[in-house]
């Protein structure tokens, strides 16, 4: 399995809780990854609950960092 898959394999999980959501996926190597997901409010708790798992496993048996980073899609960006 290469990073790739297991992006894959995480952005499909999100899918199935959150059709709508956005995602933005940022590779940082061939071991590491980050996806920004930008969904409802409802949503955001399923997709880390559906992640959290997957992303142990990946980590603990592939050797792959994949950090997924929820955010709600309605809610104001933060002024600074």
């Amino acid at each position: 399995m290469s990073i790739d898959d297991a992006i894959k394999e995480m952005q499909a999980k999100i899918t199935n809780i959150s059709a709508g959501a956005q995602m933005k996926v940022v590779k940082m190597s061939e071991e590491e990854a980050r996806i920004t997901v930008l969904a409802p409010a409802g949503d955001i708790q399923p997709i880390k609950d559906a992640t959290f798992m997957p992303a142990m496993e990946f980590l603990n048996n592939d050797g792959f960092d994949i950090q997924v980073q929820v955010y709600d899609k309605d809610a104001p960006p933060l002024s600074g």
